[in-house]
């Protein structure tokens, strides 16, 4: 499956305002051409059939997005999850001057990643730190799928693997209470060869092209074995964050030094994730659609949600005013859940049936906690399809941060079994 494009419905709704010649911007629509005992007896309607499913995508860009994402769980209904990222090194300065490097003692080499937020649970996870064999590009695109090759040595000092990630809490850094940060000790004798290179390595720190082709970069990625359902947590990083790069922690002549290799925006990166949906709900519904009926799913990095609606097409030619159309999806999740859904959900569409390309409808699902559903404000895309602007095709549901989280959704199908089901209530005028 090709990249999925999206694009912005503006100049769709755009044209709708300009021929309903609508100035005022909420609820309007059509306001201005009718009388307002016309607009208040409008014609409410809620028996429009639902049809959804979910469609995995194989091809979803993950490079250099705004957070990348390392960890696993196990989910008891999409099964295992686990991501893991590459990323570039860059020098903080070139050709760095360490004198003699028999008189350096090496306290400490640690990798620290800036959180940007988590999904699940704090249990202890085994990180693992690998050296790129292969390079990186800045220009290239990598996918979800992607892998380097990596050099066998795990660069992980012997016993610091497994920590407990804390991404609620200052991080203390000699007495200095830093902004929460995962800190992974690395292996000394991997600083004392950088140094070492950096003093007899000839040019190999005159820049970070030649450094880059010395020191490809890394793999960092977690080994948790196999995790027991309901356990396990992801983590997001800010690779951008100044507080994100490799320090040598040394002394020199009885005084203490650091040195820092850096990892930032310059950076080459991209995220992998490995999934297992073997026997689980989602095995069932990729397989066959009609279990949608029941419940349907979506879930960063791969599941999309697609809710059809057939019953739009009555309204095409009908000369309708849309005033409001109101799409509630109940979701299955219980308060305090490790792993609830996000806040939002992104609405998209094909303009047509023939087209691959997705459409940004320009709105967010909104999650209601109290009722456990998700509203979607979807006025325009009915009115678009009233207008014959928009084929019906339905709309594609993501989680919002679709390529830098783990979040996951269960919908309500039509026939489920709990107590409310996907409805879509349209008021509209005809004139």
């Amino acid at each position: 499956m090709k990249p999925i494009c999206f694009y912005n419905l503006f100049f769709i709704i755009l044209s709708i305002f300009l021929t309903t010649s609508c100035k005022k911007k909420e609820n309007s629509l059509g306001k201005n051409i009718l009388d307002n005992g016309v607009y208040l007896y409008g014609t409410t309607t809620d028996t429009f059939d639902i049809i959804a499913y979910s469609i995995a995508e194989d091809s979803i860009n993950t490079d250099n997005a705004a957070n990348v994402v390392l960890g696993s769980y196990n989910d008891p209904v999409f099964g295992a999850f686990n991501a893991s990222f590459y990323t570039q090194i860059r020098l903080a300065g070139i050709d760095p001057n360490f004198g003699d490097p028999a008189t350096i003692i090496i306290d400490s080499f640690v990798l620290s990643l800036k959180y940007a937020g988590y999904y699940g649970d704090l249990k202890p996870q085994t990180f693992e730190v690998y050296e790129l064999n292969e390079d990186l590009n800045i220009d290239s695109t990598y996918y979800a799928f992607t892998t380097k090759a990596i050099k066998p040595t795990n660069l992980v000092e012997s016993g610091s693997g497994t920590i407990t990630p804390d991404p609620l809490n200052k991080t203390i850094v000699g007495g200095d209470s830093l902004s929460p940060q995962l800190r992974i000790r690395l292996d000394t004798s991997l600083a004392k060869t950088l140094i070492n290179e950096a003093t007899n390595g000839g040019t190999t720190f005159s820049s970070n092209e030649a450094f880059l082709s010395y020191f490809k970069g890394l793999k960092i990625q977690t080994n948790n074995g196999n995790q027991a359902s309901g356990n396990g947590g992801v983590f997001y990083f800010n690779l951008s964050d100044p507080a994100t790069k490799m320090t040598v922690y040394f002394r020199q002549a009885g005084l203490k030094k650091t040195y820092d290799l850096l990892i930032n925006s310059s950076c080459a990166d991209f995220t992998h994730i490995d999934k297992d949906y073997t026997g689980t709900p989602i095995d069932q519904i990729l397989q066959d659609s009609t279990m949608g009926n029941m419940a349907f799913y979506a879930q960063a990095f791969n599941l999309r949600a697609i809710v059809k609606i057939p019953g739009l097409n009555t309204l095409v030619k009908k000369n309708k005013l849309i005033h409001r159309a109101d799409l509630h999806l109940p979701i299955q999740f219980q308060n305090n859940y490790r792993y609830k859904p996000g806040l939002n959900i992104s609405v998209a569409t094909r303009i047509k049936e023939t087209e691959t390309a997705y459409t940004n409808l320009g709105v967010l699902g909104v999650l209601d906690d109290f009722n456990k559903e998700f509203n979607i404000d979807i006025k325009q895309y009915v009115q678009a399809i009233s207008n014959e602007d928009i084929e019906n095709t339905g709309i594609i549901l993501s989680p919002r941060y679709f390529i830098n989280s783990a979040e996951r959704i269960i919908f309500n199908g039509k026939n489920t079994n709990n107590k409310f089901a996907p409805r879509l209530v349209v008021t509209y005028t005809t004139y």
